[in-house]
C-alpha cells in the first residue's frame, strides 16, 4: 500500500470504511495494534525532539547571558565577514 492510498484512508472516513469492508476482522484488530504502536512511537520521537529543542533553547539562553556578563556582543564574537562578489564580471571588465 502506498503512502499515497494511506494518506487517502486517513482523510477520507468512507475511503477508509471501503478499504476496512475487505479485511477480515482479525486483520482489523492486528492493523490496530499496529496503529496504536505507530501513533505511540510518533508520539515519543515528537516528545523527545521537544525536550531537545527545549534544551537547545535553555543552551543558547545561558550562552547569551555569558556573553552580556562579559560585557561582549555578538559583533565581538562574529569578526568582519568577507565581502561577496555577486554575480559574474562584465564581458568588457579586462578589455582597455
Amino acid at each position: 500500500m502506498s503512502s499515497e492510498s494511506l494518506e487517502r484512508i486517513a482523510r477520507n472516513k468512507n475511503v477508509a470504511r471501503a478499504a476496512a469492508r475487505q479485511l477480515s476482522m482479525e486483520q482489523l484488530h492486528k492493523l490496530a495494534e499496529v496503529i496504536g504502536e505507530v501513533i505511540e512511537q510518533k508520539q515519543d520521537e515528537d516528545k523527545q525532539r521537544q525536550q531537545e529543542e527545549a534544551m537547545k533553547e535553555r543552551k543558547l539562553a545561558e550562552i547569551r547571558e555569558a556573553i552580556n556578563d562579559a560585557g561582549l556582543s555578538l559583533d565581538d564574537l562574529v569578526g568582519e565577514q568577507p565581502k561577496r562578489r555577486r554575480g559574474r564580471p562584465p564581458k568588457n571588465a579586462n578589455k582597455s
